[in-house]
């Protein structure tokens, strides 16, 4: 087999992994999520830059606070599953830069200097984070549940501020009942991998 990955463990990330729509009451814990981030934040970003930052939402104060800027079909399952994450590209990345890479400190001024530019990189490494995050949530035996379905500026005045922006909300637990929809249908590999 080409990849080395226990098949198991290739079903449990990927195949079988399937995002959830209902959960169980079981609670997901702080260790749970200490250990998910320990394992990816290692997963590479440009200039090392590591942009998502996470909201936990666990209290009732704060889910009631996030449910109203969630769409419709969303609130339901972000009433009820037992843990909630606001992940958002932090626009500021770059103060951290001397710590995160520093072999190279002056990339925070070389190249970040200015907002576009931070914006840009922070969406994009961000969202790459993200994927990890939701890849990690797996690996914990748990489902991810995400969701772009929200008012952003809402979410964003609401949880953030101006330097953070919301990329995706989600829910993280045990499924529930009828917690999958049909899995929809994938691109075949010739009609997305192209050899020159």
């Amino acid at each position: 087999m080409p990849l080395v990955l226990d098949p198991a463990a290739q079903d449990l990330l990927f195949r079988e992994a399937r995002t959830a729509n209902t959960f169980t009451d079981e609670p997901v814990t702080d260790e749970q999520v200490q250990a998910i981030y320990d394992l990816v934040k290692f997963g590479p970003t440009a200039f090392n830059q590591s942009p998502l930052r996470v909201v936990l939402v666990r209290s009732a104060e704060g889910r009631e606070r996030l449910v109203q800027h969630m769409a419709e079909g969303n609130r339901p399952k972000t009433a009820t599953a037992p843990l909630v994450a606001i992940l958002a590209a932090d626009n500021e990345f770059h103060e951290e830069l001397p710590a995160l890479l520093p072999h190279f400190p002056q990339a925070k001024d070389l190249f970040f200097s200015e907002r576009p530019v931070r914006e840009s990189a922070a969406g994009l490494n961000a969202a790459l984070q993200a994927a990890y995050f939701i890849i990690g949530v797996r690996a914990a035996g748990l489902a991810a549940g995400p969701m772009t379905g929200y008012d952003a500026a809402g979410i964003q005045k609401e949880f953030l501020d101006d330097d953070h922006t919301p990329l995706m909300v989600v829910n993280i637990g045990k499924p529930g009942e009828d917690a999958w929809f049909p899995r929809s249908p994938r691109l075949s590999f010739d009609e997305v991998i192209t050899t020159v």
